[in-house]
């Protein structure tokens, strides 16, 4: 039996033993390992650098944990393979020279570099700088000369040809330096640049906690270092848990942000680097749970029977799961999480789901959505250059006497056929009712029915958030108005914002590329643009091939659109 094989079995052995009485999302996250298995066991093996910078030794507003934060971090990090350069309370100069030694260890290696930067930050005309501790900074001529522009670095990486980029900044924290120094609060948004991962303490345009003394770390890195450990965690459900624990341990008022253009995977911790044990994992997801009664205990082993009974099907003696298999599996405990806490007025039960499921498809936008409403975030990000109002709309999409109506054409001929009006009849909970009930979806757009049939459980809606790199999944059973039943996967991604006119108007978007998947080899491809205020995308193209032949080509631009948002 392989390697990957082994593992799998006894984490399946591990999960049937397991009582029945457990909460349902503990079994869910051990179980959840399988798939993660066999991922990371084909993760590239690269050559890793990381310039650890942590700026605490400032004349003015001197802060407490960056050095402190600095040395953590190299520490976790080379005991993931990573070749640390490390500065602390670094001078403009000392900041340069370690930017260059990053460059020399990198160039021409193609492999990963990744800066974390602890200190004082600021935004000026859309840039950000990281500020020295020697700097002496009085009017905006001062930021430019004795900081560092944080494109400089990644200017460094680019020309080094790292495959992958990792820029991680703990430097949003209030401006000492006076208001003439800087644009505006916090760091400016920007767009991750090709092949690189951007992640922000916290969302641009606001502040995040230095924390104290006590706790030795900042509130972001504290929990970026017990991330990191965590092993065959994506790079993208790594960042995606620590926003949740200090939006969490934060009540809002710190929310961390991300940016993404990676096309690869990557993994920190491929399980046989820095782990945390099993048992160890276990301990923090029962933590994390509220306490269940004999009455919730009894509900959830009638729940699990069947998860229970799949998780079986991870011993085989001599054969190991195919991809398919694994993604089977985790479907169906996500879904039996999704089940149990569904109707749930706590919002913990919707941290503790996000934090077993960070990149599930619509049930964990859906858990999202509903963990908004019941911790509402206290911080907004602000909007990047250029960028309209339209864009940071976080209000419902779709409102009781909506009417969206569209030309459809050929996407091949540009031949125009029907036109189609959807009217919003009905919005009552998190279900939308369109023409009297002839399409229902989900608050997100997520399809329960539509014109051409049902669907087993919600799909192919939108993100929670909108930003560019985000990628999300789904999973359904669709049964077809003809009585054919179909399995379909989707993979959805932002892949950036564009300005887009149709004959409703100019409307500033953001363009999705998705794949389904259906049972039996047919794919659909769909380009689509968004305005966040709206359940429906202004301009919808898709493409559906079987083989060589092409079953689908069709367009659906806004003629027509009645919605008040104001």
């Amino acid at each position: 039996m392989s390697q990957s094989a082994t593992a799998i079995a006894e984490i399946a052995t591990k999960l049937r033993l397991a009582k029945s009485a457990l909460p349902v999302l503990r079994l869910v996250a051990v179980a959840s390992t399988l798939a993660a298995v066999s991922v990371s066991a084909q993760a590239p093996i690269d050559v890793r650098v990381a310039l650890i910078i942590g700026n605490s030794a400032y004349a003015t507003s001197p802060l407490v944990n960056p050095a402190n934060d600095a040395q953590a971090m190299a520490d976790v990090l080379k005991r993931l393979g990573f070749n640390v350069i490390e500065l602390r309370d670094g001078t403009r100069a000392q900041m340069s020279a370690a930017i260059s030694k990053a460059s020399d260890s990198l160039k021409g290696k193609q492999g990963v570099g990744m800066l974390y930067y602890a200190g004082h930050g600021l935004q000026l005309d859309w840039r950000n700088y990281m500020v020295p501790v020697d700097a002496n900074l009085k009017n905006a001529a001062d930021v430019t000369q004795q900081t560092i522009d944080l494109s400089s670095v990644v200017d460094v990486f680019k020309v080094a040809g790292n495959r992958m980029n990792i820029v991680v900044l703990d430097a949003c924290r209030d401006n000492p330096f006076g208001g003439n120094t800087s644009s505006g609060k916090g760091l400016a948004q920007l767009d991750a640049p090709p092949s690189t991962f951007l992640a922000y303490a916290t969302a641009p345009g606001n502040v995040a906690e230095d924390g104290d003394e006590k706790s030795g770390n900042g509130l972001y890195t504290q929990y970026l270092l017990q991330e990191l450990k965590r092993p065959t965690a994506k790079i993208e459900d790594v960042f995606k848990r620590v926003r949740l624990n200090v939006r969490k341990q934060s009540q809002g008022r710190q929310i961390p942000w991300e940016s993404t253009s990676l096309e690869d995977d990557f993994f920190f911790n491929d399980g046989a680097r820095y782990t945390i044990k099993p048992e160890d994992l276990e301990r923090m997801a029962a933590s994390a749970l509220a306490k269940v009664n004999e009455k919730d205990r009894a509900a959830e082993a009638a729940r699990l029977q069947e998860v229970q009974r799949l998780a079986a099907l991870a011993r085989p003696a001599d054969t190991r799961l195919g991809k398919e298999q694994l993604r089977e599996l985790a479907f169906k405990e996500e879904k039996a999480a999704w089940d149990f806490i569904k109707t749930s007025n706590n919002p913990e039960d919707f941290y503790t789901f996000l934090q077993r499921f960070p990149s599930g498809g619509d049930l964990s936008e859906a858990a999202q959505y509903r963990l908004d409403q019941l911790a509402k975030p206290k911080v907004i990000a602000s909007l990047g250059k250029g960028q309209d109002a339209s864009l940071g709309y976080m209000g419902p999409r779709f409102k009781v006497g909506d009417m969206f109506q569209f030309q459809v054409s050929d996407v091949l001929t540009n031949v125009p056929g029907e036109k189609l009006s959807f009217n919003v009849t009905s919005a009552d909970g998190d279900l939308v009712q369109l023409n009297n009930g002839g399409l229902i979806y989900t608050v997100l757009g997520a399809t329960l029915k539509n014109e051409r049939g049902t669907f087993a459980t919600p799909f192919g809606g939108l993100p929670a958030e909108f930003q560019v790199g985000k990628k999300w999944t789904g999973r359904t059973t669709q049964k077809a108005n003809d009585g054919q039943t179909y399995e379909l996967q989707q993979e959805s991604k932002i892949k950036g914002r564009e300005v887009v006119t149709v004959p409703a108007g100019t409307f500033q978007t953001y363009m999705v590329e998705t794949v389904i998947y259906v049972q039996g080899g047919s794919t659909l491809n769909i380009r689509s643009w968004h305005d966040p205020r709206y359940g429906y995308a202004i301009k919808r193209e898709e493409m559906g091939r079987f083989g060589s032949r092409i079953y689908r080509s069709e367009r659906r631009e806004l003629i027509a659109l009645k919605a008040d948002r104001s």
